[in-house]
């Protein structure tokens, strides 16, 4: 191993919920060669349920046990590092089914990995499909992972999803709130922040001078005020500041034709008013290949936009591109973030 190589990111990547498809996904992940060229891999969970995995995925993937997440910094070897624990016995687990024992287990494992990132002992994060109702079940008090991961590492300033796909950046204003609430989340701080987090995320991620864009609220950008009057009394003075502090940032544009914009690559990011502006155009144009990006956590935390995909579950069938994306921005993220820190 070069000692070029030695410097490579350390990067914790879970099962997800023990009744979908993230077992059969790590496998896949861990069994393909560039992985370990873009980060040293610690995974994380039950043996039994990651020799599932690769049993479901048709592959076996060499590890290399440890007893703790401290050993992973020195480690120079050429195969994936091994943690496991004991979150959930066979018994407990129904396959495609959302229930508590997953819930839990995916809570403990998540819980372990943000402890070794606060720990400095990783970079960054890359977490298989999770299911939100299985994870209420056994236990998560907040709407989504997102609040979770923000109370447990201590975030008080703004955060919120980013979806990804092949380069393209999204973030949202509102997220899981009914759509009756968005128009009180829209506020000129609400779309600076979302902004300016996008903004530093995209240079975090790679790229030197993003080009961001902001999506109006309302059918048409509103049509001079005649139809809505976010764009005119809240987005246009939030993109001027944002201008102001050095952002290269423009908007608003009509939310119907702004993601063509994108299509034809002329924006890297686009700051979405509400969960289904972004995400309904992003799964149309690649649903197999889009990521979530946890904006805003101090370590970076990455996972496939998709789901658990129950309905295929065990069946051999999950196609590993999204996790593979979502490990590859982890670790690229997670390099910048411990070259900022030596």
């Amino acid at each position: 191993m070069t000692q070029a190589m030695d410097k490579r990111p350390v990067v914790a990547v879970t099962l997800g919920d023990p009744s979908g498809i993230g077992p059969e996904l790590a496998a896949r992940l861990l069994a393909r060669p560039q992985t370990l060229q873009q980060a040293k891999v610690v995974l994380v969970g039950d043996a039994w349920l990651w020799e599932q995995g690769q049993r479901q995925a048709g592959v076996t993937v060499e590890t290399r046990e440890i007893g703790g997440f401290a050993e992973a910094r020195a480690d120079e070897g050429q195969v994936p590092m091994f943690l496991p624990v004991q979150s959930v016995s066979p018994d407990e687990v129904q396959p495609a089914t959302a229930a508590a024992p997953g819930g839990r287990s995916v809570l403990q494992v998540l819980d372990s990995c943000m402890d070794a990132a606060k720990a400095g002992e990783i970079d960054a994060i890359c977490f298989a499909p999770l299911n939100k109702h299985a994870m209420k079940q056994g236990g998560l008090r907040h709407e989504d992972e997102l609040h979770h991961f923000a109370e447990y590492l201590g975030v008080d300033s703004y955060f919120c999803e980013f979806n990804t796909l092949d380069g393209l950046w999204t973030s949202r204003i509102s997220s899981h709130v009914p759509l009756a609430d968005v128009p009180r989340y829209i506020t000129k701080k609400r779309v600076v922040d979302a902004a300016a987090l996008l903004y530093r995320s995209l240079q975090t991620s790679g790229v030197a001078q993003p080009r961001v864009a902001v999506a109006g609220l309302n059918p048409h950008n509103g049509e001079g005020g005649t139809c809505g009057r976010e764009e005119i009394d809240v987005i246009e003075p939030a993109v001027r500041e944002l201008n102001e502090q050095g952002m290269q940032v423009v908007g608003p544009y009509s939310p119907d034709t702004i993601f063509l914009r994108a299509r034809e690559g002329a924006l890297d990011g686009i700051v979405t008013m509400y969960h289904d502006q972004g995400q309904i155009a992003l799964k149309l144009l690649g649903f197999s290949r889009g990521v979530t990006v946890q904006g805003g956590m101090p370590v970076p935390i990455t996972t496939p936009a998709h789901g658990t995909a129950y309905d295929i579950a065990g069946q051999g069938k999950a196609d590993v591109n999204a996790m593979a994306n979502a490990f590859a921005i982890a670790a690229r993220m997670g390099a910048a973030s411990r070259q900022r820190q030596a």
